[in-house]
């Protein structure tokens, strides 16, 4: 599967997953098979960060 191109959508469907599934955002990228770093620089376009304590971006 391949994650949205939009930061907007990306962020909703991280965030999302990220509650429902995984504990971490490596856990994610590694299930995803993706960079974490990819989605961070992402994210950061649209000036959200990683928040490990919440566990989402914010």
């Amino acid at each position: 599967m391949s994650l949205p191109n939009d930061p907007a959508m990306l962020l909703s469907y991280i965030n999302t997953q990220l509650r429902d599934y995984y504990s971490s955002l490596n856990e994610l990228a590694q299930s995803l098979n993706v960079k974490e770093e990819d989605i961070i620089k992402k994210l950061a376009i649209i000036d959200y960060s990683y928040d490990s304590q919440l566990n989402k971006f914010i």
